[in-house]
């Protein structure tokens, strides 16, 4: 959400930041419906202050037996009543329609990101680890021997559909395994606290992260109202909504590690093979909430705290700053980490770090008591996957597989899977 103060006092520059993400000017609009709103409000405050100047002029007449006037008082007090409720219902809905148009507007892009229309436009900042060299041409995650026993695509569409995966064995543990590490390093290393949260919520606070009431069609919704969160951002950042805390409590460091929902409603056709791309997987979310002056110190660690996960497994990423035509609706600046999938012979997402600014606080009402003294401010949040479990599955087969069909597994997983250091060709840990 936008503070509408911000666009009567520069529309332009609204409008001027708004098409670097590609979109036509709309302050205008905003502007005109902010102006209606403000004059009904007026209108209507003015009739109050005269209807109670009547209603105090009822009293003097009948006081004084002059039936005549206070019979026309009392009429105009009446019908004043009427035209102002009619007035409130007016401005009402103006400001209905100034919110569900501010609503639907994405952030403003940083300053410091580049311009540009999509992912080709992004920008390395840097690069870690050189991709390893086969002595065979490697293959996809599914296409490892030692890989498909423990990775059901069919069973699954079987139970569920298409997008859906069963994992057993030795896969399911080397999941299981990894998730379990990224949570041990979040909390015992980058000092996070651990949270366990619901995977259900409610309609407003997928409002309040932005997801409604624009993107609702990407996840999915109970026959009871409910929905599904398609990452433990929505529960993590909700944590705050409608909060106003002390200062000194900030910044707070959330992790979760969540089953997550996405119906993937604009990606047909794409990653149909394999489980990069599925309607329901695992991940180790982390968020902040913080001050304004910290969060752009804030994103650098939390983007260097998923950059060590993958650094600890081995596997060679690289980090770009997304150009304004790339970047989500919430978000002011991001991150993504892409790592190395030798199948593939790319780089791929496997996680992006995004600063929201005061977007979503807007939207939840989330703020501060500052330590210095003076009104509330609104907070400054920040989310980001540290890591998809699946993706990084993914990767940590793909990096690890051998000539024979076995996979061999980074240390840092060892004592996460019983001192079993790899996956042979037949799908055992050994």
């Amino acid at each position: 959400m936008h503070d509408i103060r911000l666009i009567r006092d520069n529309p332009d520059a609204f409008d001027a930041a708004l098409s670097r993400r590609g979109l036509a000017p709309v302050a205008a609009q905003v502007l005109a419906l902010d102006e209606a709103r403000r004059k009904l409000i007026l209108a209507a405050e003015t009739a109050q202050a005269e209807a109670n100047k009547a209603a105090k002029e009822v009293g003097a007449a009948k006081a004084r037996g002059d039936d005549a006037e206070f019979d026309r008082l009392r009429a105009l007090v009446a019908e004043s009543k009427a035209q102002i409720a009619a007035m409130n219902d007016e401005a009402k809905a103006q400001d209905a329609a100034l919110n569900d148009l501010l609503a639907t507007l994405p952030n403003l892009p940083d300053a410091s990101i580049p311009d540009g229309k999509d992912e080709a436009d992004n920008v390395e900042i840097r690069r870690h680890g050189n991709p390893r060299n086969f002595a065979f041409t490697p293959v996809e995650h599914y296409e490892i021997a030692g890989i498909r026993p423990g990775m059901d695509f069919e069973t699954a569409a079987k139970l569920s559909g298409s997008r859906f995966v069963l994992l057993s064995g030795a896969v399911a543990r080397l999941h299981r395994a990894l998730a379990q590490f990224m949570l041990d390093l979040h909390v015992d290393e980058h000092g996070l606290t651990e949270t366990i949260t619901p995977v259900l919520v409610r309609e407003d606070m997928m409002y309040g992260t932005g997801q409604l009431p624009k993107f609702g069609e990407d996840s999915y919704q109970t026959t009871n109202g409910w929905w599904l969160i398609p990452t433990a951002e929505v529960t993590l950042t909700n944590i705050v909504n409608g909060e106003t805390v002390d200062e000194s409590t900030l910044p707070r460091r959330h992790v979760a590690h969540t089953l997550c929902f996405r119906s993937e409603a604009g990606s047909a056709g794409r990653d149909t093979s394999g489980m990069l791309r599925q309607h329901q997987f695992e991940k180790v979310e982390m968020v902040s909430v913080t001050t304004p002056d910290a969060s752009a110190a804030e994103h650098d660690r939390m983007t260097r705290c998923a950059e060590t996960v993958l650094e600890r497994l081995e596997l060679p990423y690289r980090t770009v700053v997304l150009c304004a035509g790339d970047m989500g609706a919430g978000a002011t600046k991001t991150h993504d980490i892409e790592v190395w999938l030798p199948g593939q012979n790319a780089y791929r997402e496997i996680s992006s770090i995004s600063v929201c600014g005061d977007y979503q606080a807007r939207r939840m009402n989330a703020r501060f008591r500052p330590a210095a003294g003076g009104k509330p401010e609104f907070v400054h949040t920040l989310n980001g996957s540290g890591l998809a479990v699946g993706r990084t599955l993914i990767a940590v087969v793909e990096n690890g597989q051998q000539e024979d069909g076995s996979v061999d597994l980074p240390a840092v997983l060892h004592p996460y899977l019983g001192g079993k250091t790899r996956i042979d060709a037949a799908g055992q840990l050994v």
